[in-house]
């Protein structure tokens, strides 16, 4: 149901891709990597700054550093002799001191475990190094989830039905006063139960099931109101707008898109000129109807990858192109992971397109529980952890002089 690997990995337009010649040319010589981790707290984007995940990825940055360097990579690291269980002493902060400490240290490759935004500390490098991650001003773009979805509609995927929300009216977006002086929800075609969202969200943080209006308005005007100090000054930890989503009560799974390029599958090299999909992976024991955030439950404990007898093709086949389509659209240079939901009548929407996946996975000490639902889709095709990096080590790409 995803694409059949071709001839020939695509190459971006303006950057270098090695695809199956890395492992045989920049990999074989072992190049030095590093992985950075999040420090630096993104901008206000449209008034809205995307919430920071504790720690910045840095359990997860550190989960594949240290497998990597296990398998023996050259994984350069801020300590000479890092602890296994201490995620800092693997992961260098995605800050310049970070970036070029990372550089002086010998690293040619920088995995970008971390949110990218335009102006970015990394851009500074990007003829520099080979990068493992996406490029940075389209994880600023498609990080907002109205304007992704919207785009996505335009290009006739199947999307959740939305609305924009806010304590003031604006182009688009409907004030809270309007929600409560008359049916606007309804003229857009939205019915409770709904979702209400953050536009710059991450995972399952600010997401709540609302049965009612006079819910919706109190927990829109409870997000509203929440802040977040940085730098000494107090900004909206959601911004100055909420989405407002149609609730998708059947199946929810997720789908992991992986870029064009070269790929090891079953010992045979293989290679795809457009995105491909890995197996779906199903969401379970739902919190009020949403999935809970990983770093409360996880994934491992409320997901599994959906057996292919267990498919209904005509309703699967539909969706994966979909969301194979998606990542063309935002023009994906490294995994990405949609969330779809099924309507009543069993039809798959997606309502979630995450540039950033969720990487961390088993293997270091203590992370026996901690594989991600990527790599849990790895595993379905033969892949194991280390196997899903060193696949997605060989799709590292660079500005080109």
């Amino acid at each position: 149901m995803s694409p059949s690997p071709l001839d020939a990995p695509a190459t971006p337009p303006g950057r270098d891709f090695p695809g199956a010649d890395l492992l045989g040319g920049l990999a074989s010589k072992r190049a030095p990597l590093a992985v950075l981790y999040q420090a630096a707290f993104p901008p206000p984007i449209d008034g809205i700054r995307k919430p920071m995940k504790p720690g910045g990825y840095s359990d997860s940055g550190a989960d594949l550093a240290f497998i990597l360097r296990t398998a023996g990579y050259p994984v350069v690291t801020p300590v000479a002799h890092p602890e296994p269980r201490r995620d800092f002493d693997w992961v260098f902060p995605d800050l310049e001191s970070g970036v070029r400490a990372a550089l002086a240290a010998g690293a040619q490759i920088l995995w970008a475990n971390t949110v990218l935004f335009e102006r970015h500390p990394l851009e500074a490098v990007l003829r520099e190094v080979w990068v493992v991650g996406q490029v940075p001003e389209r994880v600023q773009r498609h990080d907002d989830k109205w304007l992704t979805n919207s785009l996505l509609r335009q290009h006739h995927c199947p999307v959740a039905r939305a609305a924009l929300i806010g304590r003031e009216p604006g182009a688009g977006v409907t004030s809270l006063r309007e929600l409560a002086s008359r049916s606007c929800l309804a003229e857009q075609g939205l019915d409770f139960p709904l979702v209400v969202k953050p536009v710059r969200g991450r995972g399952s943080q600010g997401v709540v099931k609302v049965e009612s209006l006079p819910q919706l308005i109190a927990e829109a005007d409870r997000l509203l109101s929440m802040t977040v100090n940085v730098d000494a000054q107090e900004f909206p930890v959601y911004g100055t707008r909420l989405i407002v989503e149609e609730y998708l009560p059947g199946e929810e799974v997720t789908v992991t898109v992986m870029p064009p390029g070269a790929y090891e599958i079953g010992g045979e090299e293989r290679t795809c000129p457009v995105p491909w999909a890995l197996p779906l992976v199903r969401r379970f024991n739902h919190l009020n109807g949403i999935a809970p955030y990983n770093g409360v439950v996880a994934v491992i404990h409320n997901s599994a990858v959906v057996d292919p007898g267990e498919l209904d093709s005509a309703l699967a086949a539909p969706l994966l192109a979909a969301c194979i389509k998606a990542a063309e659209i935002v023009g994906a240079m490294a995994p990405i992971r949609i969330d779809c939901r099924a309507t009543a009548a069993g039809d798959y929407l997606i309502f979630d397109l995450n540039m950033k996946p969720n990487m961390t996975g088993a293997g270091r000490p203590g992370r026996d529980d901690q594989d991600s639902l990527t790599s849990m889709a790895a595993r379905a095709i033969g892949w194991s952890y280390r196997d899903l990096l060193e696949n997605m080590l060989r799709q590292a790409w660079r500005l080109r002089p």
